[in-house]
């Protein structure tokens, strides 16, 4: 899976995951699409977006959410 759109810099929204160093965030992208916004919506409202942007942030969430989450036994 390549995710060269995704960036981590701790100078840039507190080291979150955003889209090719730019102030906006993956999970506000996937906020917005969980909220019914439409990709050309997205696109329309934030015109230095692309689609490949978009497509790219449900990747990453779709690879963070295939990690395993192990509960600690007392």
């Amino acid at each position: 899976m390549k995710l060269d759109r995704i960036t981590f810099d701790p100078n840039v929204m507190g080291g979150k995951p955003c889209l090719r160093g730019m102030r906006i965030t993956v999970s506000t992208v996937l906020k917005l699409l969980a909220g019914s916004m439409t990709r050309e919506q997205i696109l329309a409202d934030y015109p230095y977006l692309e689609s490949a942007d978009i497509d790219q942030s449900i990747e990453y969430a779709a690879m963070l959410a295939d990690d395993r989450v192990l509960e600690a036994v007392p």
